[in-house]
């Protein structure tokens, strides 16, 4: 099972929760000075919080396995 690693750049996040909406696992949640990954173990790779973060505020990569 592959697991992401999901980074969040506050300073460009612009709280808009494009990212929140767009999770189909809900893995992120808006706080007040931006979005944060709250549940990044359920991550499935769909890249739909990075194509459609308007600020580019949002990376998604495949981490290495802990074998």
């Amino acid at each position: 099972m592959s697991r992401f690693a999901v980074k969040v750049h506050l300073p460009w996040c612009k709280s808009c929760a494009i990212c929140v909406e767009a999770c189909p696992r809900r893995v992120f949640e808006l706080k007040p000075d931006g979005a944060w990954a709250a549940r990044p173990e359920d991550c499935v790779g769909c890249l739909q919080c990075q194509l459609k973060c308007p600020d580019f505020a949002i990376t998604v990569e495949e981490a290495p396995n802990e074998n």
